[in-house]
């Protein structure tokens, strides 16, 4: 049999017990590093794959393990009435997936001072289902069980992920307030620690500098730490209304906040939009339920959870199968799913037409249609 080191091309009879002795190393050790299953150390494994790189060893006769059992992990702040109506759908996206692909899906809320790895362990699952924001640190821990990860609804380096065009989502929210004429355009904000929020934010600010718009950091109003959305957007929505000049249009970064702020403007006297107008981010069946049914930016939410097992399925062949060098420091994926603005009564009413000009040092004003 040969084991010339160097061999270009694949060797035919290379097995498993060859290449632990050529690395010392027991032939337990040789099937880990050769599934990337975790228990190795990277030096290790790096070790036994040169090995079999150097005998000729045949990479294609590996089986990939089949993905059997998936866990769709959330985070204790997003299981609220405020954020299921986003995330139930995204749930119910991947149990589609799931089942279409035989595939059994088990579901978490979990915190970082839930004992989330023992919960792991317990599950069992070959792969994970990440969706909303997680802390690096919780993410880094479920790394580390060697089980595929794929994010939903956040970005973080290294990480494959999918997410809706949250920037491009934001920019085409601003830009349709500032095309209906409006002029002084308030953005009511979550936790800049999600990447989704940091993004809209970024869109909301594009869309600003492309119309010329100095951005006016009054106009930016931050949900306070603390407390629920319902009251924290509440109180955004009166910081911008207790502006020497208030916005004439505020872009809310998701749907649950812009209805609240539907609210707090019509319990101040305002009309929504003659006075006001507001759009909200996601789309979700609510959004068609307020005083004036939401402008927004839709989401297929669903897709987005199919989206993400998908990945998960595409990436083992990636992960488990090392006979590329450099393995297994793959780069991560990262699918941009699309977004559409959906315009309705919040913003734009019959009979109605912004202005063909306006100043800017004073409020906009708007003129019937004859």
């Amino acid at each position: 049999m040969a084991t010339t080191a160097n061999t270009a091309t694949a060797t035919p009879g290379v097995t498993i017990r060859d290449i632990a002795q050529v690395a010392g190393v027991s032939a337990g050790t040789v099937s880990r590093a050769l599934k990337n299953e975790p228990g190795l150390t990277e030096a290790t494994r790096q070790m036994v794959l040169e090995a079999a790189r150097s005998l000729g060893y045949d990479f294609c006769k590996l089986r990939p393990k089949r993905l059997r059992r998936l866990t769709f992990l959330l985070h204790r702040q997003h299981n609220t009435a405020a954020s299921s109506p986003f995330y139930s759908p995204v749930l119910h996206g991947a149990e589609e997936a799931c089942r279409k692909q035989g595939i059994v899906l088990s579901f978490m809320a979990v915190g970082p001072a839930d004992g989330l790895i023992d919960q792991i362990r317990m599950h069992a699952p070959d792969g994970i289902v990440c969706a909303g924001f997680f802390e690096p640190e919780t993410l880094a821990a479920l790394r580390s069980t060697g089980k595929q990860l794929v994010l939903i609804d956040m970005q973080l380096r290294g990480y494959n992920s999918v997410n809706p065009d949250n920037m491009k989502g934001g920019y085409l929210a601003t830009k349709h307030l500032i095309d209906t004429g409006r002029t002084r355009v308030g953005f009511i904000s979550g936790p800049l620690a999600h990447y989704s929020i940091r993004e809209r934010a970024r869109g909301y600010r594009q869309a600003l500098f492309e119309e010329g718009i100095l951005a006016d950091p009054r106009l930016e109003a931050n949900l306070p730490d603390g407390v629920d959305l319902e009251t924290g957007a509440w109180e955004a929505m009166e910081q911008l209304l207790s502006l020497p000049h208030p916005p004439d249009a505020v872009f809310c970064y998701n749907d649950s906040a812009a209805l609240v702020a539907m609210r707090c403007c019509l319990a101040k006297g305002l009309k929504v939009p003659h006075d006001i107008a507001i759009v909200g981010f996601d789309d979700i069946s609510t959004a068609v339920l307020g005083h004036r049914p939401l402008t927004t930016l839709r989401i297929d939410k669903k897709a987005l959870g199919a989206m993400g097992v998908e990945l998960l399925l595409n990436n083992q062949h990636l992960t488990q199968n090392p006979s590329q060098p450099g393995h297994p420091q793959h780069p991560p994926v990262q699918h941009i799913a699309p977004v559409e603005l959906i315009v309705r009564a919040s913003t734009v009413f019959d009979g109605w037409r912004a202005p063909q000009s306006s100043s800017t040092d004073r409020p906009p004003t708007f003129s019937r249609t004859p």
